[in-house]
C-alpha cells in the first residue's frame, strides 16, 4: 500500500504551502526515513524562496531529491535528519543524515544518495548542520589554511561560524571573525577567536574567507590580505551581480580570489576523497557541544509555511532553524 507524506513546496514567490503525496514504491536499494529535523540552509533557501535562481545555474542548483522546476513550484532542502524505517538492514533503526527537502516521511536511494548515520553522542537536531559543515570544511581544503596562518572570516552567519569553527582548532592560527552585527562576537567568544567590525578589520592576513553574501563583504576580505594572500569566496549570490573592488591593493599585492563551492570536492582532496567519505567527516566534525548554539530556532513542521517569510526575510535575526517533525 503507497504510503502518504507532506512536503513543502515552494509555490510562488514568497510563498510556500504543504502538499500531501504518495510515496512510490521502495526498492531494495532504498530506505524508507521518518524526519526527526531539517534545517533551514538560509542564504540558499532565501534565493530559492524569493525566486532568485539565476537560469543558468538551474541545472547546478538542483538538490538530490527535488521536485517542480525552478524557479516554482519546487520542493527543495537538503538538510534532514531522520530514522530509517525500512531499508538495508544494516540501516534499519538508525539515525541518519541525507540530502533530503522538508518533508515528513521519504523514500531515499541509498545507492546513489549519501546517507551518513549519526555517530552516538552527537543530537539529531545539531545533525542538520552538516550539510554547512560539509560545505565550510571543502572551503578549508580550498584555502590551503595551515598551523600558524592568519585568518579572518568576513561574515557570521552559520557558514562563516563553521568555517571559524574548523580553522581555530588549526595550531597556531590567528583568527579574527569580521561582522557588522555586534551579537555576533559570542560566537567569537565561543570558539576562542577575536571579533571585530569591518572598520576595524585586521591587516596582512594570510587566508580570507568571504560569507557575508554582500560586495561590501568582499571588499572587506580583500582589504584585509597581506601580499599573494588568498580570499575564499564562500558566498552564493544567484542572479545578483556584486561589485567586486579590484584596485586599489588587489593587482599590487598579487591577490588571489576563489570561489569555493561544495558540488565539487576541493582539487587538493579529490583524488582521494569521495563525497561519502567527506559528508561522514563532516558529521563526525559536529561531535562538539558548542555547536548547539548556531540552533537558535526550532519551529514545527506544520507552522513552518506561516514562520518561513519570517525566517528568511532579509536581516532575519538568529541562524539555523530546526524544523521538527
Amino acid at each position: 500500500m503507497a504510503l502518504a507524506a507532506r512536503a513543502l513546496w515552494y509555490a510562488s514567490r514568497r510563498h510556500v504551502e504543504l502538499r500531501d503525496e504518495l510515496l512510490s514504491e521502495r526498492t531494495g536499494s532504498e530506505a524508507l526515513i521518518s524526519m526527526l529535523y531539517s534545517g533551514v540552509s538560509r542564504g540558499t533557501e532565501r534565493l530559492v524562496f524569493d525566486g532568485l535562481v539565476a537560469a543558468p545555474e538551474r541545472d547546478r542548483m538542483r538538490c538530490p531529491l527535488q521536485a517542480g522546476e525552478f524557479p516554482f513550484p519546487v520542493k527543495y532542502g537538503y538538510c534532514a535528519v531522520g530514522t530509517v524505517e525500512a531499508g538495508p538492514e544494516a540501516m534499519v533503526g538508525k539515525t541518519v543524515f541525507t540530502l533530503a527537502p522538508h518533508q515528513d516521511r521519504q523514500i531515499v536511494p541509498t545507492d546513489r544518495l549519501s546517507v551518513v548515520a549519526i555517530p552516538d553522542g552527537i543530537p539529531a537536531k545539531r545533525a542538520i548542520l552538516a550539510a554547512n559543515m560539509e560545505t565550510a570544511l571543502n572551503a578549508v581544503w580550498d584555502s590551503g589554511a595551515g598551523p600558524g596562518d592568519r585568518i579572518v572570516v568576513v561574515g557570521g552567519g552559520v557558514l562563516g561560524l563553521l568555517v571559524t569553527f574548523i580553522v581555530s582548532q588549526i595550531p597556531g592560527t590567528d583568527v579574527t571573525l569580521v561582522d557588522l552585527d555586534q551579537s555576533r562576537k559570542t560566537y567569537a567568544d565561543l570558539f576562542g577567536v577575536r571579533f571585530q567590525k569591518p572598520l576595524d578589520g585586521p591587516g596582512d592576513v594570510d587566508v580570507a574567507f568571504h560569507a557575508s553574501a554582500t560586495s561590501a563583504g568582499l571588499a572587506c576580505a580583500l582589504a584585509c590580505c597581506g601580499d599573494e594572500a588568498t580570499v575564499v569566496e564562500l558566498s552564493w549570490f544567484g542572479d545578483q551581480d556584486p561589485s567586486v573592488p579590484l584596485g586599489a591593493g588587489f593587482h599590487a599585492k598579487r591577490l588571489k580570489l576563489i570561489s569555493s563551492q561544495v558540488g565539487m570536492v576541493a582539487t587538493s582532496r579529490r583524488p582521494r576523497w569521495s563525497y561519502q567519505r567527506r559528508l561522514e567527516k563532516a558529521v563526525a566534525l559536529l561531535a562538539d557541544d558548542r555547536l548547539d548554539q548556531l540552533i537558535t530556532e526550532e519551529v514545527a513542521f506544520a507552522d513552518l509555511p506561516a514562520a518561513l517569510p519570517r525566517i528568511l526575510a532579509p536581516g532575519a535575526p538568529g541562524l539555523m532553524t530546526a524544523i521538527s517533525y
